[in-house]
């Protein structure tokens, strides 16, 4: 079955082979990680043969707020929404696309050794799309609390997509991979819970949907958005508040959410169970209710789909 064409990229302001979507080793993004990015998430309805963009304009904001953090004034002068969307609609049908897949959008400074200067230099913009594929495991993660410290807003702000921030979160996978974990969680300064190093956390205690709060030093996740939109509409109790590390050991669900994983159940913690070690009934309903925004099949949020073919 055809699934997906990878083979055309944006770069620099035109559609290329994506072989040559390349930059110089002496750039600013590859000596510094001068750059932000967004990954969206591209649905594909196999029964009416429909591709679907999923929050194509919340992404295209996150990604314009991780600009304006990072002084990148050329994107937000040069792209507004609508040529945002004519592009990834483009690119999207250039590569064929018939499966589930990830737009990944970054914004570079798009310069040579002019040391981490980020005005006065050009910005330019590149994205590639390639097949969703399983992360960690689908079926329940094993999660380790990091020795790594979450670096805080006032040193690289997690809501910005900041390349070079993911080296925090390559030495807390490294750590929980190399101890037999699938992925790590982040404490922040004064030990309360983040998020994975890949995804928002939700965890349920007493009938309560919790999750930290965006001063949390964490990403404010769209997924995360989504599944606060979802459960509220579903009549589920939610809270934005802080999370210690120890409520994790004592919660009845915890489930991470991310672009490029939808909801997956997490089975522990530190090797401490979570309720049966089984997906909970709210991780259940709310990966339910989240399938059913991708295909216009939840009316209440239809207005989240931009149609591609």
């Amino acid at each position: 079955m055809k699934n997906i064409n990878t083979s055309t990229a944006y770069f620099r302001d035109d559609f290329v082979d994506f072989k040559d979507a390349t930059l110089s080793i002496a750039s600013a993004p590859v000596l510094y990680g001068l750059s932000v990015y967004t990954v969206i998430p591209v649905f594909w309805d196999a029964k009416r043969h429909k591709l679907y963009i999923f929050r194509l304009k919340d992404y295209f904001r996150r990604l314009q707020n991780s600009a304006k953090i990072m002084a990148f004034d050329d994107f937000l002068k040069d792209w507004d929404y609508e040529e945002f969307e004519e592009k990834i609609i483009k690119l999207l049908k250039g590569n064929d696309v018939q499966c589930d897949a990830l737009v990944r959008v970054s914004i570079f400074v798009d310069d040579v050794l002019k040391g981490v200067r980020m005005q006065g230099l050009k910005h330019s913009v590149s994205a590639f799309v390639y097949p969703m594929t399983d992360i960690i495991p689908k079926e329940g993660a094993k999660l380790m609390v990091s020795s790594w410290q979450r670096t805080p807003d006032n040193a690289i702000p997690a809501r910005a997509k900041i390349n070079g921030n993911y080296a925090n979160a390559a030495l807390m996978k490294h750590e929980a991979v190399s101890n037999g974990f699938d992925d790590a969680i982040a404490l922040d300064g004064h030990g309360h819970v983040t998020e994975s190093t890949i995804a928002n956390l939700f965890m349920v205690r007493d009938n309560v949907l919790v999750t930290p709060h965006t001063s949390s030093d964490i990403l404010e996740g769209i997924t995360r958005d989504s599944v606060l939109k979802i459960a509220k509409a579903s009549g589920i109790q939610t809270e934005e508040r802080y999370i210690d590390r120890s409520e994790l050991y004592i919660a009845d669900e915890i489930f991470l959410c991310g672009s490029s994983m939808s909801i997956i159940p997490v089975e522990s913690v530190d090797r401490r169970p979570i309720g049966n070690s089984v997906p909970g009934s709210y991780t259940l309903e709310l990966q339910k209710g989240y399938k059913l925004t991708f295909f216009q099949e939840a009316k209440l949020f239809s207005s989240w789909l931009t149609l591609v073919v």
